[in-house]
């Protein structure tokens, strides 16, 4: 029962916390009138840790399926 809930559950907070993430970002731009370039430029460089941490767990993702053929 334990591992099922920590199963579902750990995505689902994650995916949480990087919309909060993503929410900040876009806060920090709006108070510090950062304009359109401004903001693209916060969502790239401050959401590439988003990004890094998503592609990597696709890849383990991959990785693991991939050694259990």
């Amino acid at each position: 029962m334990e591992n099922t809930f920590e199963a579902w559950i750990t995505p689902l907070m994650i995916g949480g916390l990087i919309l909060f993430m993503c929410f900040i970002i876009w806060d920090l731009a709006r108070k510090s009138n950062a304009g359109k370039f401004g903001t693209v430029m916060l969502f790239i460089v401050l959401g590439a840790g988003m990004l890094g941490f998503a592609i990597k767990t696709v890849i383990t993702e991959l990785l693991e399926k991939g050694s259990a053929m």
